[in-house]
């Protein structure tokens, strides 16, 4: 095998190692946490490696039959699977969609669920630990994501109306 045939391998190798990981690092998964936050003026989260650690311990427990089961743990919770290669941008994008189902007014879900996406704005949630994991027997992929202080307590709102009306910059 020729110099340039050998590069041309490492190069397509190496490119297929970084879409194995995309859209999947610490930084992926505040950016897309952090972007939902500052449409409704709460301020941004930061990874947390404990709550990460948290979040990677269960993911590994889900492995084997990657069921939507909460771990009932000590930290807010989101989880998402996928019977394909979901990212972890994605999963986000997933619990944030939600957002149209969520009526700040009555501070409820109307025509669906929308829990999920009040976790990932809970303006007192500012650490963050997520995790992802391949589905035994290729069932599919497994996603958590923990929250520090833990959200969507009753009779209390995700955010603030005062905060949502004031300009983001104000707020921090």
């Amino acid at each position: 095998m020729d110099k340039i045939s050998l590069a041309i391998l490492c190069l397509i190798g190496l490119a297929t190692l970084h879409l194995s990981y995309a859209q999947n690092t610490p930084q992926d998964y505040l950016r897309a946490h952090n972007a939902a936050r500052a449409q409704v003026r709460v301020g941004p989260m930061r990874w947390d490696d404990r709550v990460a650690a948290y979040a990677k311990t269960y993911a590994n427990q889900r492995r084997r039959d990657c069921r939507l089961v909460h771990s009932g743990g000590p930290y807010g919770e989101n989880i998402a699977w996928s019977s394909g290669d979901m990212t972890g941008t994605a999963a986000v994008k997933l619990w944030v969609d939600e957002k149209p189902k969520y009526d700040y007014n009555s501070n409820t879900c109307v025509g669906g669920e929308c829990r999920h996406y009040t976790q990932v704005v809970w303006r007192k949630s500012v650490r963050l630990g997520c995790a992802k994991v391949r589905c035994d027997n290729n069932r599919g992929t497994f996603i958590t994501c923990n929250y520090d202080p833990p959200g969507n307590f009753i009779n209390e709102r995700p955010y603030s109306e005062v905060m949502y009306e004031r300009p983001y910059s104000e707020v921090m």
